[in-house]
């Protein structure tokens, strides 16, 4: 009976199922095209995998260059942190360098020699000077009397000579100078070693500074290195010399620089007078250009010009002739014999610093090395006045018949020699007297006894040595508080910063190396030179004449 229902109901579900009405005609065209169906589903498929291959390959891609990216900025923050390391490195070093140096300079090398008291000077208990010796006492006497002070014997016939001669050609000068628009030139004044009777080397050389001023109603305002401007270090020594007029001194009346009100009058200058530019002048008062500071190239040219013309007005009153020495020297002047001799001399235009003895120069003649100024403005500050003042001075607390100038004349005469075999250095007879005045200052009176020459010889060539080793020797003068208030130097000078005259030899590594060399070598044939010039010494040396000294 069950089976029976189950059949009858199956036959049923299968006639509906196949019934036409529940499945339209137009569906019996799906099995026509099911194998296009699946060709399109392939190919869809096939398309599918292609922009698959294709996306991963774009992600790959995408990955090796961030790879890549994240590389180079890891080695860039690498290198960036090395070079920050090393530029850490380099600075560490520079400082520790400097830091080095200074403490070298201030410490491990004491104090410099010109700052030595009596105790602290190089004396004989050390090996200076390479251990080399100097002749005994009686050879340098001997060598003294025959080589030197015969030699200069006819010093002061020669400054009378000259002097006479330069007395004549200044008076010519003057009368072709128009007082109202010319510099006015005033008398000259004898300085270095042939005032100072420390001369050696020959022909004789007087040195004569002939000061100058300008016209009425002009005069020179001095601007001195330490006065309150900034100037580099190679310009320390160095000043500038305003032309400013009696009424535009900008010190003395503010009616230039102030309005003055309808009511209010200048009594300086009055209502109808018309201030002038500063330096609208300047062109006739040989400054540069339209500046108002005078001009050393300038003033060189007019100097030369001046003695020339004075030299023709006086030329028929003597039987010699005058020449120039040196182009590139104003001033520098030869006397010629008809004999053939010769005898020159220096003429040097300055210009004083206010009321002091100090005077500009626009050179110094027969200096090893010099700094070249860096602007034709610029002027050398000479004490070439105080220091004939000062040994002055310092001769009269000496014993009689003291050594001083002949340790000079001694060491500038070994210079001079071996000048002539090695050339010149940087090492010249102004750093000499230098020497010898810080140890004139530093020793007792009577270290300087005839008797110590050999000692104080010694003791001035250790002065030298260390000071060269050491590539500084100060100015005497400037910045050095130990000089005599007597000596009336201005006090700016006395608180400036100390001048080193050695710094050249910082700069110039071979002019160093030379000058040492040349040093050493000089030395070295010291004893050689000296016994040469002092063959058959006397049994009695008692009798030697005394040494000079100042008068």
């Amino acid at each position: 009976m069950a089976l029976g229902l189950f059949r009858v109901c199956l036959v049923v579900v299968t006639a509906i199922i196949n019934h036409p009405l529940l499945f339209p005609r137009e569906n019996a065209t799906v099995p026509e095209n099911e194998e296009e169906i699946i060709r399109q589903m392939q190919a869809h498929q096939e398309k599918l995998q292609l922009e698959q291959l294709r996306l991963e390959e774009e992600v790959a891609r995408l990955a090796a260059e961030k790879e890549a990216l994240e590389r180079v900025a890891e080695e860039g923050q690498q290198q960036n942190e090395s070079r920050a390391a090393w530029d850490l490195w380099s600075t560490l070093c520079m400082i520790l360098f400097l830091v080095i140096e200074v403490w070298r300079q201030d410490h491990q090398d004491g104090p410099s020699p010109e700052c030595l008291e009596e105790d602290e000077l190089p004396g004989l208990d050390g090996t200076p000077l390479r251990g080399l010796t100097l002749p005994n006492k009686a050879t340098l006497d001997h060598f003294y009397e025959r080589c030197i002070r015969g030699a200069t014997a006819d010093a002061a016939r020669t400054r009378e000579f000259v002097e006479g001669f330069v007395d004549d050609l200044l008076e010519a000068l003057r009368s072709l100078c128009s007082r109202d628009s010319d510099m006015e030139v005033e008398d000259f004044i004898g300085v270095d070693s042939m005032y100072e009777n420390w001369q050696v080397n020959k022909p004789l050389l007087c040195d004569l500074f002939v000061p100058f001023m300008p016209p009425e109603p002009y005069h020179f305002h001095p601007e001195l290195w330490c006065s309150g401007r900034s100037v580099p270090l190679d310009r320390q020594g160095y000043g500038q010399i305003k032309v400013v007029r009696a009424d535009e001194d900008t010190l003395g009346c503010i009616c230039g620089k102030t309005k003055l009100g309808e009511d209010m009058l200048c009594l300086l200058h009055g209502k109808n007078s018309v201030m002038r530019r500063p330096g609208s002048e300047a062109g006739d008062l040989l400054c540069a250009g339209d500046s108002p500071y005078l001009d050393t190239m300038r003033v060189m040219k007019w100097f030369q010009t001046a003695l020339t013309k004075a030299w023709h007005c006086i030329a028929h009153k003597y039987e010699f002739d005058l020449a120039f020495g040196q182009l590139d020297t104003p001033g520098s002047l030869k006397i010629k014999f008809r004999s053939g001799k010769f005898m020159p001399f220096n003429l040097i235009p300055v210009i004083q610093c206010d009321d002091s003895d100090l005077y500009f120069v626009s050179h110094l003649p027969r200096e090893p090395f010099g700094d070249t100024p860096a602007s034709s403005t610029d002027w050398l500050l000479s004490f070439a006045v105080y220091e004939r003042h000062f040994l002055r001075m310092t001769s009269k607390a000496l014993p009689e018949g003291s050594c001083h100038l002949s340790c000079l004349q001694i060491v500038s005469f070994l210079l001079s020699k071996q000048s002539r075999l090695t050339g010149p250095s940087g090492l010249g007879n102004y750093h000499l007297k230098t020497a010898l005045l810080h140890l004139l200052l530093a020793r007792r009176p009577t270290d300087w006894k005839a008797g110590h020459l050999d000692a104080r010889l010694h003791e001035m060539l250790c002065f030298l040595e260390k000071s060269l080793l050491e590539k500084k020797l100060h100015h005497f003068f400037i910045g050095n508080r130990k000089v005599p208030e007597a000596l009336g130097l201005p006090e700016a000078v006395r608180r400036a910063e100390p001048l080193n005259l050695f710094r050249p030899f910082v700069l110039q590594r071979s002019l160093y190396r030379k000058t040492v060399d040349s040093f050493y070598e000089m030395l070295k044939n010291a004893p050689v030179l000296i016994s040469e010039y002092s063959l058959h010494i006397p049994s009695d040396h008692s009798s030697l004449p005394q040494k000079a000294v100042i008068s």
